[in-house]
């Protein structure tokens, strides 16, 4: 399956970077998009849930990166959930 890397940028303008184990994620995200914070949450958990989804499918277990990676962008958010002016940006997707 083909991976890819995705930064984004957060509210506080420190700038992540996280895993998915499927192209879908451009399905969802677009570069130089921004979001409110809720919004992205919604958008990334759907991404990446399918990602791991078709990794499970193809070799039997789920994508424990993708995992990961989720979890990370779950954590940093929860300073934001209380801001309705907080927004996140894409920044860009590589290989």
């Amino acid at each position: 399956m083909p991976e890819m890397y995705f930064r984004i940028r957060w509210p506080d303008a420190v700038e992540t970077n996280h895993y998915s184990p499927s192209l879908v994620i451009k399905d969802y995200l677009a570069l130089g998009q921004e979001c409110e914070v809720p919004v992205f949450l919604e958008s990334i958990r759907t991404a990446l849930t399918i990602a791991s989804d078709r990794v499970e499918a193809k070799y039997g277990f789920a994508c424990s990166r993708e995992r990961n990676s989720l979890a990370e962008i779950e954590a940093r958010a929860i300073p934001f959930l209380s801001h309705s002016d907080a927004r996140v940006a894409v920044l860009e997707f590589s290989p």
